[in-house]
């Protein structure tokens, strides 16, 4: 299985390297016969990586530890579910599995444009097919999956590193990978674009779901990634602006700003290049996480012990890189990507996206910044000099209130210039809302500015999206009045938002965003800790809650020794739950390991851990009281509920479209 697993990605890499030549000749040449035998090419590859990854999942799954993979990441004693988990649990098998998601999407790429792009899909295929020989690359000379330990084989295996045998981690890294590899996909037609010199707007409306389908499963393996922190560490937080943790932010923040600013070029003509500049900074950013995690450059709970592999990425993202922007300003010098219409106004919707787009830029610079300075540091002065937690508070929170302010603003304000008409029809009763915020939070003790000012501002911007739900229905129930068909509220309002999918769902999506901020603000200026040595019967009191500690004990699995304790937990006399704060002891490794109990509540979370013990019968915990934190995870709910309906299928505006046009040809 070893050697079936080597020659399948050694030959996965030489019909990707075919599918990349033959369809760059075909897109020179204008030739559908070999453009046809690139996509086949690409195809064959995908069947070769599917084989080669069935191989190492085998491998995992029967525990055979002459691979030498799988006798670093998984044991006999290992559960079923987290031997699979191993696949993307390590450096190359990781790898292999962001080459098998890209294959998969080429391979839908590719059907999905038998009879369309045409003229784009040789350069597209070209693009696509020279990232996947990157890493097939690298997976045949530099970080082998199939490589053996021969005469060294282990009786067992290492194992799985305990801190990953979670669910979240289960389904963490491929939501991560599926939102990295997405992006792949607008920047290959964006590339495509350029290089065809085929600069219409087609090659955005094409990819406008793939960018919504990578953008959504990077935001939820953020999220996921967070919780599994909150769970797992044992720290009390979901954040803490680790490296990897922002190798996953700023191709999200760049992201997001392309996502906004091509609705102005779809609807003005306008920011062309921007769009382009964005695609291609994304992608090489989903690229650079990569390199962040698995090249073991930086510390951090995530990433893998140092390799080979990182000048590999440095390489071929410089490379692909200086491309990218070799064809862009070939197009600017022929002046080919000039805006249809020019800026008129400082206060207009364009210019609020513009803006929009500025400081989401901002933060991704400075984050990169703050991620790439120790390494910058180390290479200059020898020293690795750390950025801690306040720097990239400082940075961000400023910025952060800005583009929370703008996520009220942008949908609404005029296009081409704003009018005291329209901000009085738009804005007027959202910001008084927003204001009176301000003392009726000091009313219940919030005083410091900053987490006032968010409050103001997400009551803003949580108004202007209940305000344009409530206009948008009274006007379509005032329309249907004037025309004999009336409606009631409820059927005005499901009408209204299923004909304009994208436009509400976008609404739908920034009052999750709200939420996020709300709970990210709550949690981190008004979070409790505390230390409390107790003996069992023992009660303690912290703010308004009392717990005993009941009792303690010990048992013994197969790979690790358990100690429990057992908490019961009261509010303002009513008994609540029972907490049952662990620590695991695995064998292998000799790894302590935290398990926290959290009883979660609207308003906050208990949070307490075990944090040691002795022979007398003394616990030690460790509890914290974060505010609103249940209000993060159910933002990122709603931002993936309005994510996914702005891509459900518009069938109430195309059912419209037909009457509209049966009814033309009738009267004709």
């Amino acid at each position: 299985m070893n050697e079936f697993g080597f020659y399948c990605v050694t030959a996965a890499l030489v019909v990707a390297a075919y599918a990349f030549l033959v369809s760059a000749l075909a897109g020179k040449r204008a030739d559908p016969v070999l453009a046809q035998s690139g996509e086949n090419a690409l195809i064959g590859s995908f069947v070769l990586i599917a084989l080669a990854s069935a191989s190492l999942i085998s491998l995992l799954i029967h525990s055979d530890f002459n691979n030498e993979y799988v006798a670093s990441y998984t044991s006999l004693d290992l559960p079923l579910h987290y031997k699979v988990t191993a696949f993307w649990g390590g450096q190359t098998g990781s790898l292999l599995f962001w080459t098998l998601l890209l294959s998969v999407f080429t391979v839908v790429v590719v059907f999905q444009n038998q009879a369309k792009n045409r003229e784009l899909m040789p350069y597209v295929c070209a693009a696509l097919a020279v990232v996947q020989s990157f890493f097939l690359a690298v997976l045949t000379f530099v970080a082998p999956p199939f490589a053996t330990l021969g005469a060294a084989r282990p009786a067992d295996g290492t194992g799985l590193n305990p801190l990953l045998q979670n669910y979240w981690m289960v389904v963490h890294p491929p939501h991560l990978y599926l939102g990295f590899v997405g992006f792949t996909v607008p920047f290959a037609f964006g590339v495509a674009a350029l290089v065809s010199n085929n600069l219409n707007p087609v090659w955005i409306k094409t990819t406008r779901r793939w960018t919504l389908v990578a953008w959504l499963f990077l935001t939820m393996g953020i999220f996921m990634g967070a919780h599994w922190a909150y769970l797992e560490l044992g720290w009390g937080g979901y954040w803490a602006w680790d490296p990897v943790e922002n190798a996953s932010f700023m191709p999200w923040l760049l992201g997001t700003a392309f996502l906004h600013s091509v609705m102005v070029q779809e609807k003005k003509g306008m920011l062309k290049v921007w769009n382009l500049v964005l695609i291609i900074l994304t992608f090489e950013m989903c690229l650079f996480g990569t390199f962040l995690t698995r090249s073991g450059v930086v510390s951090s709970v995530h990433s893998f012990a140092q390799s080979n592999i990182g000048s590999f990425f440095v390489a071929f993202i410089g490379g692909s890189l200086g491309i990218s922007f070799y064809f862009l300003f070939r197009r600017l010098q022929n002046r080919q990507l000039e805006p249809e219409q020019r800026l008129t106004a400082f206060f207009s919707r364009e210019s609020s996206f513009l803006f929009n787009n500025l400081l989401f830029l901002g933060i991704a610079f400075a984050v990169f910044w703050g991620t790439v300075f120790p390494i910058v540091s180390e290479a200059v002065r020898g020293v690795k000099v750390s950025v801690s937690i306040p720097f990239f508070n400082n940075v961000t929170l400023p910025v952060a209130f800005a583009l929370l302010a703008l996520t009220g603003v942008c949908p609404l304000i005029a296009w081409r210039k704003a009018s005291v008409k329209n901000f009085n029809r738009n804005f007027l009763y959202p910001l008084i809302a927003g204001i009176a915020t301000i003392p009726a939070a000091m009313v219940f003790g919030v005083m410091q500015p900053m987490p006032l000012l968010f409050f103001a501002a997400s009551v803003f911007v949580l108004a202007t999206v209940v305000w344009e739900f409530w206009k948008g229905t009274r006007a379509r129930q005032a329309a249907r009045a004037e025309s004999e068909q009336g409606e009631s509220w409820l059927r005005a309002l499901y009408l209204l938002v299923a004909t304009n999918k994208r436009r509400y769902g976008g609404f739908i999506i920034h009052a999750g965003v709200v939420l996020v901020f709300v709970g990210i603000i709550g949690s981190s200026f008004f979070r409790m800790e505390q230390d409390f040595v107790m003996r069992q019967g023992e009660t303690a009191r912290f703010k308004n809650y009392s717990f005993t500690f009941q009792s303690f004990g010990q048992r013994r699995e197969v790979n690790k020794e358990v100690s429990l304790a057992r908490v019961d937990l009261f509010r303002n006399g009513k008994k609540l739950a029972t907490m049952r704060p662990e620590k695991h002891f695995h064998f292998k490794g000799e790894q302590p390991q935290t398990e926290v109990d959290i009883l979660s509540q609207f308003d906050e979370d208990f949070y307490i851990v075990l944090v040691g013990w002795d022979d007398k019968g003394a616990a030690t915990f460790k509890i914290y009281i974060n505010p609103l934190v249940s209000w993060i995870w159910f933002g990122g709910f709603v931002m993936a509920l309005g994510t996914l309906f702005v891509m459900m299928p518009n069938r109430q505006r195309r059912a419209l479209a037909r009457t509209m046009r049966q009814e033309v040809r009738h009267a004709a």
